[in-house]
């Protein structure tokens, strides 16, 4: 349900009229959201929407599909917005682990794999598909969990630490994406308690309907202003310590 309080999403106006958006993780709840949101913007000229259904499509946990997303995209673009919606809690069955006894090596490098690798090698092959001499921005799906300041609860030590890990490589390619496009806005975001298929066994009915977090997000990312370095932000725009 719509927060009373804040206006419903409309329109990205700190990008140029025309833009073009790229949302990658389509078949998750936010990112159809996201969709949904950008094609009802009167200002964006069309939406590229990619998740292993489509086509093309790509496999986070396999680099090479992901290698294979920059050519097959050279007629489209350049973007002016991307949204990375990628990301998993439950992996092969496993949830988050709840004590130090649960750990799994292969379910932490999975996790490690989704969470953290394959959304920089998503930004490392689209990073050329951005455009540059105007603001950008690339945003990515984070979790308030992945701060490491913000731990006071424990548990879920591979959700927690690769997306710690997601953030690092956010902030340290901020700083490098920066310096060619000083216009562009780098952000992780926390889109908050979503009723999805991620957080279904862990929420009830009082979750944020996908639709009103993605436009939450979106009227976040406009008011968002370049300087450098990458900004974790949540749904109602307050900073989150990294």
């Amino acid at each position: 349900m719509q927060d009373s309080t804040t206006p419903p999403f409309a329109s990205m106006h700190s990008l140029r009229e025309g833009y073009s958006a790229l949302v990658l993780g389509t078949s998750g709840a936010i990112g159809q959201a996201f969709v949904t949101r950008l094609r009802s913007d009167p200002r964006c000229a069309g939406v590229t929407a990619l998740s292993r259904g489509s086509q093309p499509a790509f496999d986070l946990m396999d680099p090479a599909s992901i290698e294979r997303l920059a050519p097959a995209l050279a007629e489209q673009g350049p973007f002016q917005l991307v949204l990375d919606a990628t990301g998993a809690l439950t992996l092969n069955g496993r949830g988050p682990e709840k004590r130090l006894d649960d750990l799994n090596a292969q379910a932490l490098l999975d996790a490690m794999s989704v969470n953290a690798i394959g959304p920089a090698l998503l930004l490392q092959q689209l990073l050329p598909r951005l455009a540059s001499g105007e603001r950008v921005i690339w945003a990515k799906l984070s979790a308030r969990v992945g701060s490491i300041e913000d731990n006071r609860k424990g548990g879920w030590y591979g959700y927690r630490a690769s997306k710690a890990a997601l953030n690092m490589l956010l902030q340290t390619a901020a700083i490098e994406i920066t310096r060619r496009r000083p216009l562009a806005v780098v952000a992780a975001l926390q889109p908050g308690t979503v009723r999805s298929g991620l957080s279904r066994p862990f929420v009830g009915e009082q979750a944020l309907d996908p639709l009103d977090s993605a436009g939450r997000l979106l009227r976040v990312l406009d008011g968002l202003e370049p300087d450098g370095r990458a900004r974790f932000v949540d749904h109602a725009g307050q900073a989150i310590p990294w």
